[in-house]
């Protein structure tokens, strides 16, 4: 690349697009890059204020931000996503179908470090819809060494540092749980709830069991739910400490491992997290505290979409909430759009 006087570039290459700016009126490439410049390009190049170019001499040592652009794109892209085309070193990608995006955190990072280059993403762990933008890329030089893209696939490991897993649980079960609900001193108010949350995912509640708090009963009730196919079972109620509250104590009863009872999270401090083997199944069973009834976002939204898309979830994964895992509890709800759960 060398950068020459535009009187001087007629048979020259363009080595990047030349781009008009008039306000409300245009903004675009008068000139793509590859363009050779005729000697009726010159008074339109000095027109949009261009009165050197950097045009292309080939050096099999460097690469020109286009090509450079697709490298970085390939070790973005994977299954479910769509790019746009190259622009001035620039690639986006979207979703192809709603889902959980995943982060390589750490690769993200060590490829922002190298320099010359950036990769700009939305939050991972978190849920998207078909048609949302995911990722930018841009190479910032003009042109970069060819071993810079080197060391950015070195830094990838060999695979794509995002990935879209599709929302595949399909099928949930609930239990309500309370004497007071049981008895039909008050109206159920949960169950509309978690049913509504489910829905935005395109699952469906397959069965439903309201029951007093008495643990063996709730046992009971959570594996009937999984023999008879729940994918995801849910229940409400019961979660605090009060000597009343016996949720805890039945979904442990179910031999389910418990990964989590507590969580840095607010709302949902007393949530519950367990995972049950059965029949060649693992079946996440969460138990729910009070506050997802009546609260606009809590940790089950963080959770639930990792749960749809079978992405299992951690210890460690629960305990790095406690950065960004206090809702502010807006005048106007913005979640997913905020830092609600986005610690990381």
């Amino acid at each position: 690349m060398r950068l020459i006087k535009t009187e001087d570039a007629v048979g020259s290459v363009l080595c990047h697009d030349i781009t008009q700016i008039i306000k409300g009126v245009t903004k675009d490439a008068v000139f793509r890059k590859g363009h050779i410049v005729a000697e009726e390009d010159i008074p339109v190049l000095l027109s949009v204020g261009k009165e050197h170019l950097y045009i292309w001499d080939n050096d099999e040592t460097m690469l020109h931000e286009n090509e450079a652009a697709e490298i970085l794109c390939s070790i973005c892209l994977n299954d479910n996503m769509k790019r746009s085309r190259v622009k001035e070193g620039k690639i986006e990608l979207t979703a192809e179908c709603s889902g959980l995006f995943k982060i390589r955190r750490d690769k993200l990072k060590a490829i922002n470090s190298l320099g010359q280059m950036m990769i700009a993403s939305r939050h991972g762990d978190t849920a998207v819809r078909a048609g949302d933008k995911l990722l930018g890329t841009r190479i910032i030089p003009l042109v970069i060494p060819m071993d810079s893209m080197d060391k950015a696939k070195e830094a990838a490991g060999g695979e794509p540092i995002f990935s879209l897993l599709p929302f595949t649980l399909k099928k949930a079960g609930i239990v309500t749980t309370g004497n007071e609900v049981y008895r039909g001193r008050i109206a159920d108010t949960f169950t509309p709830v978690i049913i509504q949350k489910l829905k935005d995912y395109n699952a469906e509640v397959t069965g439903h069991i309201t029951l007093p708090d008495e643990p063996e009963r709730i046992t009971k009730a959570i594996i009937e739910l999984i023999e008879n196919g729940a994918e995801l079972v849910c229940c409400t109620g019961g979660m605090s400490v009060d000597p009343d509250d016996q949720t805890p104590l039945a979904i442990k009863n179910t031999g389910a491992h418990i990964v989590s009872y507590g969580a840095p999270v607010l709302p949902g401090a007393m949530f519950l997290l367990a995972y049950c083997e059965y029949g060649g199944r693992t079946v996440p069973i969460v138990g729910l505290p009070g506050c997802v009834m009546y609260a606009e976002r809590t940790i089950f939204d963080l959770i639930l979409p990792r749960l749809m898309a079978e992405d299992p979830v951690t210890p460690e994964d629960l305990a790095s909430l406690g950065e960004g895992g206090l809702c502010l509890s807006c005048p106007v709800c913005t979640f997913p759009n905020c830092g609600f759960g986005k610690g990381v």
